[in-house]
């Protein structure tokens, strides 16, 4: 009988008190600094590495690249060779939003922007198909609408070592 009343006193304090539900995506949350959000790419620094695609423990990063070759500036020169992004593609219903790609990019051409994923039905319809895989799997379009405040651009190349 001791363990019902208390039973029951517990549940009458929750009754009363005011709930702290937030109607997501209706009333957009307050996020925390440094919480994960969706994952964007800033094309301008992307050299198409594959270094993302590769460290995906979901393998929902699709890219496809062609290399262009530039004409050298200086007569006697070589022509550079370089890869061009064509398609940047994330899976959204497979991503688990670890951060892995974010932080192998040795660019910082991914980010991640401080919003939450817009919750979808099916997993069909979390993000717009614009091309298929050769098993018909959706691939998804990464196009992001706001752009990081100061894109790092400090890292450099190190010398390699001469042994």
């Amino acid at each position: 009988m001791k363990g019902l009343i208390k039973g029951l006193k517990t549940t009458a304090k929750t009754l009363v008190s005011p709930t702290h539900t937030q109607q997501y995506p209706h009333v957009e949350p307050e996020l925390p600094d440094r919480s994960r959000g969706v994952i964007a790419l800033l094309a301008d620094n992307c050299t198409s590495c594959m270094l993302c695609a590769r460290e995906c423990p979901d393998w929902c990063i699709y890219i496809d690249s062609h290399k262009e070759t530039e004409e050298p500036t200086v007569e006697g020169g070589r022509a550079k060779s370089h890869n061009v992004l064509d398609r940047f593609d994330i899976d959204f219903s497979l991503c688990m939003y670890c951060g892995i790609c974010i932080e192998v990019c040795p660019f910082d051409a991914l980010f991640g922007l401080p919003t939450l994923p817009m919750p979808k039905a099916t997993s069909a319809t979390c993000c717009t198909a614009k091309t298929a895989s050769a098993a018909g799997w959706p691939r998804c379009q990464m196009t992001p609408e706001l752009k990081p405040k100061a894109a790092k651009t400090t890292w450099q190349r190190r010398p390699r070592d001469r042994r």
